[in-house]
């Protein structure tokens, strides 16, 4: 059985297994030719190696890309018996070159500093040679503080909308086959905007999401799952605004870079709503925010991205 023949059967043991990285070593970064060696001198960075998801346009998905940075990341966190191991909190990427999902991926982890409190770590996700994405990102030991949130939003719950499966089950396409065996369902509650534009040109929209079974007990694998998940949609409110769908030959999205906030811990096998809005677009870019809310209330995320959302002139 292909790998490809695995994540048709199941998609979600398919991602984890995407996220499962192996360990390669560990490589030496040196900077020179820029003054004194004891001022910059040579860092090392342990090397992980992924698998890749295969997709229908034959590029690498950018949240497959940031689960396994957090992965790679949170791999180097040294575990001390009896104290909680440090949770990621944030990350900021930049995504710089088109990933080729026929080949495998290796992730360069820089150690950059562990804190009494903070451990920061930069992931360099590489193919041929290159960076496809860069990332930092800071982990936080459990810590008591100040606390508060903004309100989840009131809106019906996932249950009476319709499921992916739902609406393109029936459908002989490789991009409806591929939207059913997504290891992330994915609810719109004002319609999806796969095959067409939505009823109002607004640039905001809410999703209930969730992993399609039962995710490992690892705080960490459940937050790359969340990340995995908020790429999927966070551009939309920038196609819903300007009346356009993910099908429209016209478009040429890519993104451009991603933030992402772990305010709470989060189980993202449970139901999660992803408020999202768009508050600009302008010289060929577009904005999304969103929030990410627990079941219960809880604001377990906040997401940040900026992406490429070109029309080309018909």
């Amino acid at each position: 059985m292909t790998l490809d023949d695995a994540a048709e059967l199941d998609p979600l043991a398919d991602l984890l297994d995407t996220l499962d990285l192996e360990e390669l070593g560990t490589a030496r970064i040196t900077v020179e030719g820029v003054g004194d060696r004891a001022d910059f001198g040579e860092s090392g960075a342990t090397v992980f190696v992924g698998r890749r998801q295969r997709q229908p346009h034959g590029r690498v998905f950018g949240g497959q890309v940031l689960a396994q940075c957090i992965i790679a990341a949170g791999r180097t966190m040294t575990h001390v018996d009896g104290v909680e191991p440090r949770r990621i909190h944030s990350l900021h990427g930049y995504f710089m070159r088109p990933g080729d999902d026929t080949k495998p991926i290796r992730f360069a982890v820089e150690r950059m500093r562990d804190g009494n409190s903070f451990s920061t770590r930069r992931v360099h996700a590489i193919q041929d040679g290159l960076p496809i994405l860069s990332m930092i990102t800071s982990f936080q030991e459990a810590a008591g503080g100040l606390d508060h949130q903004d309100p989840m939003p009131q809106v019906p719950g996932p249950e009476g909308l319709p499921s992916l499966a739902d609406q393109f089950g029936g459908i002989d396409h490789p991009g409806a086959r591929h939207l059913v065996k997504r290891p992330v369902e994915h609810r719109h509650l004002e319609g999806n905007l796969f095959v067409a534009p939505g009823p109002e040109q607004v640039s905001h929209q809410s999703v209930w999401l969730k992993a399609v079974g039962k995710l490992p007990d690892d705080p960490l694998v459940h937050a790359a799952v969340l990340a995995y998940a908020s790429d999927y949609t966070l551009l939309e409110g920038v196609l819903r605004r300007h009346g356009l769908a993910w099908t429209d030959r016209r478009l040429r999205p890519a993104s451009l870079d991603h933030a992402m906030w772990f305010h709470r811990p989060v189980q993202a096998d449970e139901w999660i709503l992803y408020t999202q809005e768009s508050p600009s677009a302008s010289g060929g870019r577009g904005l999304g925010v969103g929030r990410m809310f627990a079941a219960d209330g809880s604001l377990v995320a906040t997401v940040a991205q900026e992406g490429m959302v070109r029309v080309k002139e018909s």
